[in-house]
């Protein structure tokens, strides 16, 4: 019990900067997103368990389309997909990309238009492709010479299909080594310095059941600088001016890709999205009027900057150990439902919630509960140091690559997914269970 002389922590505007516009904290400790307490979730649907706003996630969409009013805005789908997901982002008006057949199969099952999704990918199978020309997807982007002569094949002499090309600019940028994607040393896209881009795009020419619609290039995840999409872009350009002069080509679309990022913890730095386009509306207009070409129309595709900040993953302690001078916080989840700390070194900035608390603060590690020492969720993170089993602890901008990177490990089954808004939670994706798991092992 609290007294006069212990003051109770609640969070300060600073330390919400990263949650949800909705979130408030009405009395301490009683966290409260879209209205609806997240103690109240975790008490209804069991923890581990993410929490989606879907006012966030619809604000945001909003955001991109009135930044970017001329451009085609494509949420992609990897960051974060189910069928709630696929509705919102059509009502708003937004595009899909997606990179397999089962992405583009929950879209367009739900009923997303397919003409409004590209497909990416650098090894597309050919049960990727065979989909995609079933279901008539938008474009398909162009990773490899390979998959020119087996698109061509598949879509046979008589069909046709709309195609981008995904070329690398030679540009580094992003926030790990390993979510960078815009270097000639990586697995995706066709390099300009070598010519193998200028190659591809030859050969696609003359395949006449494919229409080369445009460039594409994804620079990385977690880009803070506007400085990179201008440089690709300048370089996107230039290519587009040497394929006027060698074929007399006009592209009428150009492609940016994605990776804004966004701010894990407070005091963290975000893409001025803002900037980012009044920017690029401007090098594109300049650099188009320099090299004589027609601007193409503007593509991009955020993913995590849409659903990232619009989650929180809601875990329950487990136990409470100190050894030495850590003091380690085990939780009921862990990487199997965020394997990105244990990938990119990611930090989050997890917070005490359904009760107050009195206590000062400590530095604790938040762990998980699987059999690996890199288990860790928040290493090194200021709790409250009256921590016991039983508390709940909520992870901030939790909407992107959770769900979508869990794992079967420890066959403990995947967390749910509720959605919140106006009060009302409601479940979005079940938890799997262990009935799941033993139907898919089959034999003996």
């Amino acid at each position: 019990m609290t007294t006069l002389h212990e003051p109770v922590v609640t969070a300060t505007p600073a330390e919400l900067s990263v949650w949800p516009a909705s979130t408030t904290e009405p009395r301490p400790g009683a966290l409260t997103v879209g209205g609806v307490p997240l103690a109240e979730v975790a008490d209804r649907f069991g923890t581990p368990v993410y929490v989606l706003d879907e006012n966030e996630v619809r604000e945001r969409c909003r955001t991109y389309r009135h930044a970017f009013p001329d451009a085609e805005v494509l949420y992609a789908a990897k960051a974060f997909l189910c069928r709630a997901m696929v509705h919102w982002t059509a009502e708003e008006g937004l595009g899909l990309d997606v990179c397999s057949a089962g992405e583009l199969e929950l879209a367009v099952t739900t009923g997303f238009p397919p003409e409004r999704i590209v497909l990416h990918g650098n090894a597309k199978s050919p049960h990727d492709l065979e989909t995609a020309l079933r279901l008539g997807v938008g474009r398909i982007v162009i990773d490899s010479p390979s998959e020119i002569a087996r698109l061509a094949a598949a879509v046979g002499p008589g069909g046709h299909q709309k195609v981008m090309v995904r070329v690398v600019p030679g540009i580094s940028a992003g926030g790990h080594e390993k979510i960078r994607t815009g270097t000639d040393d990586q697995k995706f896209g066709l390099s300009i310095a070598d010519g193998y881009a200028q190659h591809a795009i030859a050969r696609i020419l003359d395949q006449p059941q494919l229409e080369l619609t445009g460039l594409h290039c994804h620079l990385g995840s977690q880009i803070t600088s506007v400085k990179p999409y201008l440089a690709a872009l300048r370089r996107l350009v230039g290519l587009m001016a040497r394929l006027h002069e060698q074929h007399g080509l006009n592209l009428p679309e150009l492609d940016l890709g994605g990776g804004h990022g966004i701010a894990y913890r407070p005091g963290e730095q975000a893409l001025d999205l803002t900037a980012l386009a009044r920017r690029v509306r401007t090098e594109l207009s300049d650099a188009c009027a320099a090299a004589g070409l027609p601007v193409p129309r503007l593509v991009i595709e955020p993913g995590r900057a849409i659903v990232g900040p619009a989650g929180i993953a809601v875990y329950r302690v487990l136990a409470v150990k100190r050894t030495g001078e850590h003091t380690f916080v085990a939780v009921d989840g862990g990487m199997s439902d965020n394997p990105r700390p244990a990938l990119y070194g990611v930090r989050y900035a997890p917070r005490l919630i359904g009760r107050a608390s009195a206590a000062p603060t400590a530095p604790v590690t938040v762990v998980g509960r699987h059999c690996e020492a890199g288990d860790v969720l928040a290493a090194d993170v200021e709790l409250p140091s009256d921590l016991r089993p039983g508390d709940l602890l909520a992870v901030p901008v939790a909407g992107a690559y959770h769900l979508s990177m869990a794992s079967g490990y420890n066959l403990v089954g995947r967390p749910p997914v509720a959605a919140v808004r106006d009060g009302h939670a409601r479940l979005l994706v079940r938890r799997e269970s262990l009935e799941d798991i033993r139907r898919r092992d089959v034999g003996l």
